[in-house]
């Protein structure tokens, strides 16, 4: 529940204004939280001058005050490191540290979810990776060989990546280490998963941004997320909770590649009204 201490409410009236499902009055010249509508996003906390908004829901530890020097950015800064951030798929033999891997969750964690769901969920394989990887490959070929005997409108698009999976399997098979190209011998994998397939793919973006951020590299392994769709086993293995799907999967570790500029991009498709 959400609450108002009276003591250091000041009856401004900003949470009344900011709530968007308007379940905050004022009450004898103090903010009131009914709780009959509340979506628990928190903008009341957010807002209050005088910290006077609080909730037992979520850890209040978690509140930071703002300042311009540890929270604003350059905007052009800010532009150049998304320009030049690149799908990372040579990785060092270095292990990835839990610290590091607990704060690009923490930027998923604190990204927009539609209706405040907070719906995502994380899923991180480090000592069981090469049990993961091997389903993987395995469900990849099978689906392959599918594919390519029942050519379907549908299947014949994806024949080449059908092609592909056997080609992998076979050579994953004469050598697992030198011949990954699932996740390209990442040490850590993190696997998100949600209801809504927009919360579980804003978190990734800002957990990518974040991976960079602390000097690691990732890309997006949409391989994973086709075979988990296509064997319920590998969700039963991940613990994914029921009604939940993979959106995502992030191999992260170290570089081994660097990149000395940014790339060309076809030009923004804008309509303006």
């Amino acid at each position: 529940m959400f609450k108002v201490d009276k003591e250091k409410c000041i009856g401004c009236g900003l949470c009344v204004k900011d709530c968007l499902v308007k379940d905050i009055e004022i009450v004898d010249k103090k903010a009131n939280i009914k709780n009959e509508t509340c979506m628990k996003c928190g903008h009341c906390i957010a807002i209050c001058p005088k910290e006077a908004v609080s909730t037992d829901l979520y850890n209040m530890d978690d509140v930071k005050n703002y300042n311009k020097e540890e929270f604003e950015l350059d905007a052009d800064k800010l532009l150049n490191f998304i320009k030049y951030r690149r799908s990372v798929r040579h990785f060092k033999n270095k292990d990835v540290e839990i610290d590091k891997i607990s704060k690009i969750i923490e930027a998923g964690r604190f990204t927009q979810t539609g209706g405040n769901l907070q719906d995502v969920s994380y899923v991180v394989v480090k000592e069981n990776i090469d049990e993961l990887k091997s389903m993987v490959i395995e469900t990849l070929k099978n689906l392959g060989e599918y594919i390519l005997s029942n050519k379907t409108p549908e299947n014949m698009q994806v024949q080449k990546y059908a092609k592909m999976w056997l080609q992998m399997h076979d050579a994953f098979k004469e050598n697992p280490k030198q011949n990954d190209m699932l996740f390209f011998n990442a040490t850590a994998v993190i696997i998100v998963a949600a209801n809504s397939d927009v919360n579980g793919a804003l978190a990734s973006s800002n957990m990518e941004l974040m991976t960079n951020a602390l000097g690691l590299g990732t890309f997006f392994s949409g391989f994973l997320v086709r075979a988990a769709s296509y064997n319920k086993n590998i969700l039963d293995y991940l613990g994914i909770e029921e009604g939940k799907k993979i959106v995502t999967c992030m191999p992260v570790g170290y570089p081994d590649v660097k990149y000395s500029r940014t790339v060309p991009r076809k030009e923004a498709d804008i309509t303006w009204k």
